[in-house]
């Protein structure tokens, strides 16, 4: 009794199938293909259909790809290899090769070896798809959220005031009415504006220290305003202001009066009695 392949397709087919199949059955039922199958234990590999019975592919590409699944890891698989081997020829085989690539069912992939050497490795694909179908439906790996890179520090003012804290801030909030890409956070502005009240204590305006701030910006953008904020409050920190002793008092002349007990002259602030007077007055008392 014969045996049916368990890998050829079922003999219940629509009328359509049938008559799309590339090799059509014979309507005998005495006629066409039968299979004589005795069940493989060793030495055999597995073909699937999807290869043998390959509507586009040429029949000296399906056996060529048929041989090539068949040989073990790292056999010789290029053209001249396959040429010594078959009667075919280095073109027929070439052209037989480039249709495999075409499919999906070979790959060539270029490798560095150990000494710096390329090489060129030919991948068989006995299922073409099923990898990359594989890929498409597993789950992208959670990405990786990488922290944050801490701001460089800032100068910090030798009195901080809380209203020099609160100008320096408001500077900060009003930049990015000059520049839209000096948006800053809370949080950035926070850490900056200790830098911009040491700038304010040191005599410097705030319109010059919006202007060190602003002036000469990237012109391929600011990735990280706050960063170069940061920066340039701490590489353009100007000196302190040279110190200055306080002026003396200036002296007061006052203008000269008439003493109302012995009618000399002295200066004074206001009429009245001359020291002398006053000192005679304050002894009779």
């Amino acid at each position: 009794m014969d045996t049916e392949n368990p890998s050829a397709p079922p003999c219940a087919q629509s009328g359509t199938a049938r008559n799309n199949h590339p090799i059509r059955r014979s309507s005998s039922p005495h006629g066409g293909l039968r299979h004589d199958n005795t069940r493989h234990t060793t030495r055999f590999t597995v073909i699937g259909n999807h290869l043998a019975q390959h509507q586009e592919l040429s029949l000296l590409a399906i056996g060529l790809a048929v041989h090539i699944q068949s040989l073990p890891k790292h056999a010789q698989v290029d053209i001249r290899s396959l040429a010594s081997r078959f009667p075919e020829g280095v073109n027929r085989i070439a052209g037989a090769l480039r249709e495999l690539e075409t499919h999906g069912y070979l790959r060539r992939e270029r490798k560095r070896v150990a000494g710096g050497r390329i090489v060129t490795r030919t991948v068989s694909c006995n299922q073409p798809g099923a990898r990359r179908e594989a890929q498409q439906h597993r789950p992208a790996p959670p990405k990786k959220r990488t922290p944050r890179k801490s701001l460089p520090v800032v100068p910090k003012p030798a009195h901080p005031a809380p209203g020099l804290l609160r100008q320096a801030t408001d500077l900060l909030s009003d930049l990015r009415r000059h520049d839209p890409r000096l948006l800053l956070s809370a949080l950035d502005t926070a850490h900056l504006a200790p830098g911009v009240a040491a700038w304010l204590e040191r005599d410097v305006t705030p319109t010059a220290v919006r202007d060190a701030l602003t002036t000469d910006l990237p012109r391929e953008g600011v990735r990280r305003p706050a960063a170069l904020l940061a920066h340039r409050l701490a590489a353009q920190l100007p000196p302190p202001p040279p110190f200055r002793a306080p002026a003396p008092p200036r002296r007061v002349i006052h203008p000269l009066q008439d003493c109302e007990g012995c009618d000399r002259p002295f200066r004074a602030p206001s009429p009245g009695r001359c020291r002398d007077c006053r000192a005679a007055f304050a002894a009779a008392t």
